[in-house]
């Protein structure tokens, strides 16, 4: 048999050390499949939603450190795929993404299920490409996979099914499909000076840390012991830094802590590193503030910046340390983490469960499972009140993981990072923290979970409402509508899927049934009824919130929703 487009995909995928894809099959892929089938080499990875493919492909590449695959056919399927491929290119992870394509004699002709995937795709990828012709392969490939991997990004191959099945050109396939580098980046030492000199002149200082930190945990630790600074997280960087931190406060933001909060505000010098962190109304707006960050791109694009440079953080840092010579008071970090060991109580005790006390505090169930869950387990949190609560009760250690959609903010990517992180690792437990919105938008790929024997523990937080949409609705003045779900019993639906499922309604069951299902030897979904009215407080609140909770009460007094409103002092005044 000659050797088709395909098998050389194929084997250029094998020589890059692919093992899986991620997708559902279509005619298009036809050719793409049989090949795989044929090598015996690369797992299909079948899931029931092309997006499901995109996110685990993501979380995929996150947990094993190198570039993951997602496909889907032509028009509606390579569409589906846009969501997740959207996460992955804005959490800077290598995807490659195979859009088969309608047969190339009939692009332009508005053909069955025809759509243009080359500009589709081209704000969520670094390389984009339609292959035409046999002697574009291994080429394009490898310089679509070498992309992804040089940046950090998403790149997408479009492959009409009729290409794929041509004659290969005799184009040999190369050992090394891609080059992996790692330069070391830091700025020039008129830049270091230049640093150093706004960092010993400050006062008071406070670092605030991303994920581009990852990796450099040592020499961060000497820099806040060397500018007695305080160090607020951004999300991202949780799951870096957070553990065994004495200098950390807590984050910042609309999910974070107070404590995080002052200890930017109250700072004369705010010195970012490797984050890209959004919000810009809790930024200090007297501070001098500095900025290190591997994209020179990203300097000063969130608040005013005072100096920025273009570095890898670590090597930065060790290149700095030698040029901070002043000795620095040690008062705003000592206050900064006594307001941070204040706020870290005031959260452990709303983390409480009395039995027969229902509904379940969500903040209960979060607390449970980060106690009972092994100390290298890996949690994806869906977008809402999961990632609140994960944000603020999942502990986390040099081991655990945090995967969530916590720079695009879609719903529905707990359980498709979860496939893909259990799929990377399969002896580690994965947890995913699931919304009842999250995991009735993809509900079908529970299925997948039991197609494939992955013992992902799915805990669904079932509040019978879009939670944190309810919330953003009382503070901006509007009664809640639309926000309602009516909800099956999960646990049953799981059941009925083939696996096991189990339904918490007291909190005096619930560590019990969360151990249950963690030693369980196979997929487990959790449905847990928690408290629709629990606030999840920001660290600051404006007088426009407060204005627009005020008049949300009274919108719901004179609505004849009273009721709301004593239950939501009963949750979170009378406790």
């Amino acid at each position: 048999m000659k050797k088709t487009v395909a098998d050389v995909l194929v084997e250029s995928l094998l020589n890059a050390g692919i093992k899986r894809i991620y997708g559902i099959v279509g005619d298009s892929l036809n050719a793409v499949l049989d090949s795989i089938r044929r090598s015996g080499k690369i797992e299909w990875i079948h899931v029931r939603h092309e997006e499901v493919a995109a996110f685990a492909a993501g979380a995929d590449a996150q947990v094993s450190g190198s570039i993951a695959v997602c496909a889907g056919s032509s028009g509606p399927g390579n569409m589906h795929l846009i969501n997740g491929l959207y996460d992955c290119h804005r959490n800077r992870v290598p995807v490659l993404a195979i859009a088969a394509h309608i047969p190339s004699d009939e692009i332009g002709s508005e053909y069955f299920q025809a759509t243009h995937p080359e500009y589709l795709f081209q704000e969520c990828s670094d390389y984009c490409e339609v292959i035409t012709t046999a002697k574009q392969m291994p080429r394009s490939l490898t310089m679509a996979i070498q992309t992804a991997v040089a940046r950090s990004g998403v790149s997408v191959v479009v492959l009409p099914g009729d290409v794929a099945g041509l004659e290969a050109a005799d184009l040999p396939v190369p050992e090394h499909v891609y080059h992996a580098t790692n330069p070391v980046v830091h700025p020039s030492e008129p830049e270091l000076v230049k640093l150093a000199e706004y960092l010993n002149e400050g006062k008071k200082i406070t670092l605030l840390c991303g994920a581009g930190c990852a990796g450099a945990r040592e020499p961060l630790m000497q820099l806040c012991d060397r500018l007695k600074s305080p160090m607020v997280i951004a999300l991202r960087g949780k799951e870096y830094l957070e553990y065994d931190n004495p200098y950390s406060v807590g984050l910042t933001g609309l999910i974070g802590y107070s404590s995080g909060y002052h200890a930017m505000m109250d700072c004369d010098v705010l010195l970012m590193l490797g984050t890209d962190f959004p919000y810009r109304q809790f930024y200090p707006e007297d501070a001098k503030v500095l900025q290190v960050d591997i994209q020179s791109s990203h300097l000063g694009r969130r608040t005013k910046l005072d100096y920025g440079v273009c570095g890898d953080v670590k090597a930065t840092i060790e290149a700095l340390l030698p040029y901070l010579t002043e000795e620095h008071s040690d008062k705003h970090l000592r206050k900064s983490v006594d307001r941070y060991v204040k706020v870290r109580k005031d959260l452990d005790e709303l983390a409480v469960g009395k039995p027969g006390k229902k509904p379940i505090h969500p903040q209960y169930l979060t607390k449970v499972i980060s106690d009972v869950a092994a100390e290298n387990a890996i949690f994806t949190c869906d977008v809402g009140t999961p990632t609140v609560w994960a944000a603020r009760y999942i502990e986390m250690s040099r081991n655990r993981r945090l995967l969530g959609s916590f720079s695009h903010g879609t719903m529905a990517n707990a359980l498709p990072q979860a496939i893909g992180a259990q799929v990377a690792d399969p002896g580690r437990q994965v947890i995913s923290l699931s919304g009842d919105g999250g995991i009735t938008m993809l509900m079908g790929d529970l299925l997948t979970l039991k197609q494939h024997n992955l013992p992902i523990k799915v805990v669904v937080f079932n509040n019978g409402a879009l939670g944190f949409v309810e919330l953003e609705m009382k503070a901006a003045g509007f009664l809640e509508s639309g926000t309602e779900l009516v909800n099956p019993n999960f646990a049953m639906v799981a059941q009925a899927m083939g696996m096991e499922g189990i339904r918490v309604e007291d909190p005096d069951e619930l560590e019990g049934a969360v151990q249950r299902a963690l030693q369980h030897d196979g997929p487990v979904l959790i449905d847990v009824v928690v408290n629709r009215q629990e606030l999840s407080l920001p660290p600051k609140i404006d007088i426009k919130q407060a204005e627009g909770f005020t008049l949300w009460m009274m919108k719901a007094v004179l609505n004849g929703r009273g009721d709301e409103i004593i239950e939501l002092a009963k949750t979170n005044l009378l406790r």
